[in-house]
């Protein structure tokens, strides 16, 4: 699930960030780093002699600036290693995140935010680094037919940003991907429920569809639900029930597909359950 990354530029201009800004030293205009020997087919074995702050993160910069991502996430770290008691060593700390966010290496991103959180708990730039862990779960989002646990972390990290900083740019962006994620959560649940209805489980697949309208309301995934419903119910022999819900679906959805095939059902009688 791609979404929209605030890079360190953009929110300069806006003044989020702003001395993350690639402003290169002009007395500083050569990167020493020194490349050993590849100790692998596709791994190199970086080695950094030691050097001033300002070089040192500077190349981190020019790193950056190349799209040599992960190059410059390791640099940054460096210049935590060198510089721990640094101003440069916080910033390089957030940047290093931000490196590995770009170099989709999601796991030292969130390993490097939450360092920097640990250490500067009420920094400014706080709220940024929140909002980079959450964003970090987000991209990794895959299809209903994996494994959600990655979703609901991404779900408890915008939760986390939004209740901690809920006037920022950040929490506002955020509560846009909580919509996304419950949608996903919610079309998790259906997926299973039909699962369930394919296979003749008519009471599991009706907790699964309840799940759906009763914890996911607003998500595109309730119309359905309810026809889902509707057809277990009907399967159950639970005609009451069934009429409800296509009454309930015919109220909020009218002139959706779900609610002409539930219309159909309660008419006929029929029940049905097979998918749509």
């Amino acid at each position: 699930m791609q979404g929209r990354f605030p890079s360190p530029e953009r929110s300069a201009k806006t003044g989020a960030m702003s001395r993350f800004a690639f402003r290169p030293l002009a007395a500083l205009a050569v990167v020493a780093l020194l490349a050993g020997c590849a100790t692998g087919k596709n791994k190199a074995d970086t080695k950094y002699v030691a050097m001033d702050v300002n070089t040192l993160y500077n190349a981190a910069l020019d790193r950056l600036n190349r799209h040599q991502y992960k190059t410059a996430a390791q640099v940054f770290d460096e210049v935590e290693r060198q510089h721990p008691y640094s101003v440069w060593s916080r910033r390089a700390q957030l940047m290093s995140a931000f490196s590995y966010y770009l170099a989709h290496d999601y796991t030292s991103s969130i390993e490097s935010a939450r360092r920097f959180l640990s250490i500067h708990p009420g920094n400014r730039d706080a709220p940024y680094a929140y909002y980079l862990i959450a964003v970090d779960y987000y991209e990794q989002i895959r299809d209903v037919n994996r494994d959600q646990k990655i979703t609901q972390q991404a779900m408890d990290a915008l939760g986390e940003l939004i209740r901690r900083y809920p006037d920022t740019r950040y929490a506002a962006d955020a509560r846009i991907k909580v919509d996304l994620v419950r949608d996903h959560l919610a079309g998790k649940e259906m997926e299973v429920g039909r699962f369930y209805q394919r296979r003749g489980n008519w009471i599991a697949s009706v907790i699964r569809f309840r799940k759906v309208v009763d914890e996911y309301q607003t998500t595109s995934q309730v119309p359905e639900a309810l026809m889902r419903l509707t057809e277990s119910y009907l399967a159950l022999g639970l005609s009451a029930e069934a009429n409800k819900t296509a009454a309930v679906l015919g109220a909020n959805y009218p002139g959706t597909k779900w609610y002409e095939h539930a219309y159909e059902l309660v008419t006929e009688k029929k029940p049905r359950g097979k998918d749509a």
